[in-house]
């Protein structure tokens, strides 16, 4: 079976492309090389194929149950596969010395992560929401609650989630219901429901810390008037907080990992006389959306790389069945006795996989893109510098998250179009792929969600100095290109002309000062300028493989002509829709449907 990554273009696009190694020369990496880089991928590469891989499919199979005691069930493989990530300390990886991390940058941990995503989806989510939640309590949280919480976290015993989303309030965070009253001790009584929370239960370490969105009193209407807390499944004397797990939720994929319905404070395990569960707050009252959107961005990211980890695992999948099956015969070959060929040998075969390998390839350079302003905010020694690389970021994460979870998600279909009628029988994976993948254009904001923050916040805040920032950034990668001359230069030119319909649709849409109409077509601006901005990546790596031989480089050749050729065009179209104000599903009455 194919490995879940290729780690020949981890390597590219890490030291041929982004250049890791430049970020050991600040003091917060001083300690690491391209060695410890390659020891901490190597430990992934083979706890990923050793201990997940191999318990994808049952871990689809098997889904988690209740047991009669109450208590969620994982197949044992679970367990298996978390400890040994744990026990390797790669949970640690990203965190400072001051808690006894690994201070690796979050470029190279998050390429590390995308073993596990790739190798088994949903067992990596367990540990992938705890290191969220620890980033976010290590960033916010006090002293106290560090030591109380983050630690044990990281040092594999706790396990951390996100609760946000209630059964009548999903995305829309402003009519959440859940209570949290001050009961004079410093500490809250929460009461509420969550709906689909990940990794919401089950029995992989000594206690579950969920942070929770809840309304403290005084706060007003809508979202200003959130609060976070911290409310532990356990608390610290071992008393069982009131904190019920009501049922599973039962998916399409990602089945490996627990989706539950939760109440806090029913009276199931009722704590002391007070009623609800008991919350520590976590900042300032009412400020709770703003902390949470730490872990929420984080976690968009994640979602990307996740979209993208399964996108290439499936895309790996069908190229090794290309290549060994014979079926056909060239258009040319007009002697019926001759032997049939590979499909790959066939054009549109090659086309479906240079599709799959412009989405996979270039997906996964967006992320780790995206990761390399974490660390330059990080290592920054300009003030300029860091809030330069924080806005990029801030701007890019609704198309870091939701390009993959579209694209991605086409190469699974893809994927599955490759193996003919194998590709939807369970006896072959890459019909998993498609079905895990499935899930994330709607976690951590929906692909229209993203779309409205990208027009409608994203590029418009601080005076479009972000949408600025980053067409900046790919006007010096189209002059870079247009220096070098030959096919780049006219890549180049290409591109050029695409990311300058991105500020002009901006002006566009909001000419009219309507948000009704300017968001109206979010969506198709989010995929085009997801479109343009990964031909720029693909131009980065057209850049970085120049003058380079072998069949890796002309590969990477090969799926950047593909993406110019075939999928940019896609972008005009789209831009036009937006600048034009259409009104088409504005207008749209409900009675029409």
């Amino acid at each position: 079976m194919a490995d879940p990554i290729s780690r020949r273009d981890l390597d590219f696009l890490l030291y041929e492309w982004l250049d890791v190694e430049q970020f050991t020369k600040a003091q917060r990496y001083a300690d690491h090389s391209k060695d410890t880089f390659d020891a901490v991928l190597d430990l992934a590469q083979d706890i990923a194929i050793k201990k997940y891989a191999p318990f994808n499919k049952l871990l689809d199979q098997n889904e988690p149950y209740v047991g009669d005691d109450g208590k969620v069930v994982l197949p044992d493989a679970t367990a298996d596969g978390v400890r040994e990530f744990l026990a390797a300390g790669l949970i640690a990886g990203p965190f400072g010395e001051e808690l006894d991390g690994g201070s690796l940058p979050s470029t190279v941990h998050q390429a590390a992560m995308t073993w596990f995503q790739a190798a088994n989806p949903a067992m990596s989510s367990y540990t992938f929401l705890t290191v969220g939640n620890a980033n976010l309590l290590a960033e916010y949280g006090t002293p106290e609650q560090i030591d109380t919480w983050v630690r044990p976290m990281l040092e594999g015993r706790y396990f951390g989630t996100m609760c946000l989303s209630e059964p009548g309030a999903g995305s829309s965070l402003s009519d959440i219901t859940t209570k949290a009253t001050p009961v004079g001790d410093g500490t809250y009584r929460v009461s509420g429901t969550k709906m689909w929370i990940s990794a919401g239960d089950h029995e992989l370490g000594e206690n579950i810390v969920h942070l929770v969105l809840a309304k403290a009193p005084g706060g007003g209407p809508g979202v200003k008037g959130i609060s976070l807390f911290i409310v532990p499944k356990v608390l610290q004397d071992g008393t069982r907080n009131d904190v019920a797990l009501v049922g599973l939720n039962h998916k399409m994929g990602q089945r490996g990992t627990t989706n539950t319905l939760l109440n806090f404070g029913d009276g199931t395990f009722p704590v002391g006389d007070e009623s609800g569960a008991v919350g520590y707050l976590v900042g300032e009252e009412h400020k709770g959306l703003f902390y949470m959107f730490h872990m929420m961005n984080e976690a968009r990211i994640g979602v990307g790389f996740l979209a993208t980890a399964i996108g290439y695992a499936g895309y790996l999948q069908s190229l090794e069945y290309a290549k060994t099956r014979v079926q056909g015969r060239p258009v040319d070959s007009k002697d019926p006795a001759s032997k049939p060929v590979a499909i790959i040998e066939h054009p549109d075969v090659k086309r479906m996989l240079l599709a799959q390998k412009s989405y996979v390839e270039g997906g996964l350079a967006l992320g780790l893109w995206s990761s390399t302003l974490v660390d330059r905010a990080a290592t920054a020694t300009d003030d300029d510098e860091r809030a330069r690389a924080a806005l990029l970021l801030d701007v890019i994460t609704p198309i870091s998250k939701s390009w993959p979870s579209q694209w991605c998600l086409t190469a699974n279909d893809l994927a599955i179009q490759v193996l003919g009628g194998y590709g939807y029988t369970k006896e072959f994976d890459v019909e998993q792929c498609y079905r895990d993948n499935r899930l994330n254009p709607i976690h951590e904001g929906t692909h229209g969600v993203q779309a409205i923050d990208l027009l409608g916040r994203k590029f418009t805040m601080k005076g479009g100095a972000g949408l600025r920032a980053l067409v900046e950034t790919i006007t010096e990668t189209i002059e870079r290109a247009t220096a070098a001359g030959g096919d780049a230069a006219g890549y180049a030119a290409t591109l050029r002309a695409s990311a300058d319909r991105i500020p002009a649709t901006v002006m566009a849409a909001w000419a009219a000062g309507d948000p009704a109409v300017a968001l109206a077509n979010a969506t198709a601006f989010l995929e085009a300028t997801g479109h343009t901005v990964l031909a720029w990546l693909w131009l980065e790596q057209f850049l970085a493989a120049a003058g380079k031989e072998g069949d890796f480089y002309d590969g990477k050749r090969a799926a950047t002509q593909y993406f110019f050729r075939y999928e940019l065009p896609k972008t005009g179209p789209m831009f036009d829709l937006v600048a034009a104000g259409d009104r088409t599903t504005l207008d749209a009455s409900p009675d029409w449907f």
